[in-house]
């Protein structure tokens, strides 16, 4: 009888117990739901509930909306998931949303995300971080954008939008098909580079800029990528032990020398500007940062954590306030009539401001805001929230225990598409959020910048920046669906953010 090398054997068996030991742990864990006496969907080892992430072409945001309309469909307000050995509490009534952000939010004041302070000091920025330090940082980096802050800011919006007309002229000259993404992306790494950084990008006119190629490369995932990402999400501690980053290093070298080369530039040549990198730059050298030191709660900052918080608002203030016009075009250009009702609105209201793109001009569109609302609906820039409870939690009306340390996951993009709330959810209808419609729905139906203290910090800002972009190409410009957008669209797997499988092209003509 043929026996196997006696090392073989030992590593055969070996492999065997375990696998054996990581099939026991991982049912023990998925007892975890039940042992709560919580509705929850059925896992699978490995992955628990996001199988269908690496076996199909889903991105994630579209396989947590699937595992809402399962819940929706058997009429459970809430339920149990779990992601990979972890298990997460997914929120499906609107009511219980509204209550854990914000009335009950100090149960949840934290997101859970991964970061790496020691190893990866670029991470630990105010999107990931909680507590006492975010809480400290948000107040003070909130008045950045303020009403006030940002009408004066407008006279940058006009110089950058002049650019974006000369770019389009010479695309609509060219005759091609334009990948609409990318060229608003340049526009607002252009608007956020000039308003909270003091910095002349000029990306519109400069081919392959840096500071778009990593601002794409940090948003672009490889399934390596994600599944490092999930792993760290899973086992954070661990993670940090592996001294495994969130942020790909030549991403956080190009950053970190940037802002750091800003920040030198400004203290060598005595140069104050009342922007965002100003107020960062006033905590590092604050009276209680040289009287005290860094106390890292959020009252003084290091270099590093400087860097920290310019790299996200600067990655995630390009991405956020790009994708709603782009979404926005795309659909005015399968939607003809209602691109031209949004037309005729920007020629009445600026025909009563002397033609000008102002703060005031850009106030005064209604419908156009309606159009972004609708937008932004169906795609959302983040199609998820995440939570962390950070004190047992009791559930309203109900028996359950959501308890300290327990991810929450809650389903936007689910949400958005409900039945429930927005019939016909796939129907592009900006009229759903006429006055009287919008404050007809539970505040909570719509939350593509999240809700409560933990809110994006720019939303003005992005919806101002989406505003000059369509008014300023709508006015002079009429766009249709290039064949190169593929149809019917996909979401992006390899995207965090709502992004098209392939793109967004659009032909341009004169109008």
């Amino acid at each position: 009888m043929y026996r196997l090398h006696p090392l073989l054997e030992i590593l055969t068996g070996f492999s065997l117990l375990l696998t054996s030991t990581a099939i026991v742990y991982y049912k023990w864990k998925y007892t975890y739901w039940k042992k709560k006496n919580l509705p929850y969907l059925q896992p699978t080892i490995p992955f628990g509930n996001l199988q269908s992430l690496v076996t199909t072409t889903d991105s994630l945001g579209m396989v947590l909306k699937r595992l809402y309309e399962e819940l929706k469909r058997k009429n459970h307000p809430h339920g149990g998931v779990y992601f990979f050995a972890r298990h997460i509490y997914m929120v499906v009534n609107v009511e219980n949303i509204d209550r854990m952000l914000s009335k009950d939010f100090h149960h949840f004041v934290d997101r859970g995300l991964y970061y790496n302070e020691k190893d990866d000091p670029i991470s630990a920025h105010l999107f990931c971080i909680g507590g006492k330090k975010w809480r400290n940082l948000r107040v003070q980096l909130s008045e950045t954008f303020t009403s006030g802050k940002i009408k004066a800011m407008f006279d940058v919006f006009t110089h950058c939008e002049k650019n974006l007309q000369e770019i389009f002229e010479i695309l609509h000259q060219k005759k091609q098909p334009i990948d609409i993404k990318d060229v608003l992306s340049c526009f607002t790494t252009d608007v956020i580079g000039r308003c909270a950084f003091g910095m002349n990008c000029d990306t519109l006119k400069a081919e392959d800029s840096p500071l778009r190629t990593y601002v794409k490369k940090f948003f672009t995932y490889s399934i390596g990528r994600l599944l490092v990402a999930l792993f760290t999400m899973n086992f954070p501690n661990a993670a940090r032990n592996l001294n495994i980053k969130a942020v790909p290093k030549d991403i956080s070298n190009f950053f970190d020398k940037l802002f750091r080369n800003i920040v030198h530039d400004r203290e060598t040549n005595n140069y104050v500007k009342d922007d965002y990198i100003q107020i960062l730059i006033n905590m590092k050298n604050s009276k209680l940062a040289r009287d005290e030191g860094y106390n890292h709660d959020g009252k003084t900052v290091t270099i590093e954590e400087l860097t920290a918080q310019s790299f996200l608002l600067f990655v995630a203030g390009v991405e956020n306030a790009s994708i709603a016009p782009t979404w926005a075009l795309y659909e005015l250009a399968k939607n003809q009539e209602i691109q031209q009702k949004v037309r005729n609105e920007i020629n009445i209201v600026m025909d009563k401001h002397d033609g000008k793109i102002t703060y005031d001009t850009i106030q005064e569109m209604t419908y156009m805001n309606q159009v972004l609302y609708e937008t932004l609906r169906k795609y959302p820039p983040i199609p998820f929230l995440n939570r962390q409870c950070v004190k047992d939690y009791k559930i309203p009306e109900h028996s359950v225990i959501i308890e300290r340390g327990t991810r929450v996951v809650i389903p936007v993009l689910g949400i958005h598409y409900d039945e429930e709330y927005y019939p016909d959810p796939d129907k592009f209808d900006p009229e759903r959020f006429d006055e009287k419609k919008l404050t007809a729905r539970h505040r909570c139906c719509f939350i593509p910048f999240g809700f409560g203290p933990r809110m994006c910090l720019g939303l003005r800002f992005a919806m101002m920046q989406a505003k000059v972009v369509l008014t300023s190409l709508l006015k002079n410009y009429n766009f249709t669906l290039n064949e190169k957008t593929k149809e019917p669209l996909k979401f992006s797997k390899n995207s965090v953010s709502v992004q098209a499988e392939g793109g967004i092209w659009l032909d341009v003509k004169k109008y």
